[in-house]
């Protein structure tokens, strides 16, 4: 079954942020990401297509990771 979301620490390692759960968390928990113009720090924070992910400056998407 295809999901219509992507955790953020799960983005957060696929955007090479962290190599592992454990770092994904402290990387969030640090409040170094902004979700729609938010500070973030729950790990399971749920994404959609259309949610803009900010970090160091930069803009990301998880629509490219969501495959509905």
């Amino acid at each position: 079954m295809d999901k219509d979301y992507i955790e953020l620490n799960t983005i957060i390692k696929l955007l090479n942020f962290a190599s592992s759960g454990g770092e994904a968390k402290m990387f969030i928990r640090s409040g170094k990401v902004i979700v729609n113009g938010i500070v973030e720090t729950r790990n399971g924070k749920k994404l959609r297509k259309g949610d803009i992910i900010e970090i160091q400056g930069k803009k990301y998407t998880p629509d490219e990771f969501i495959k509905n």
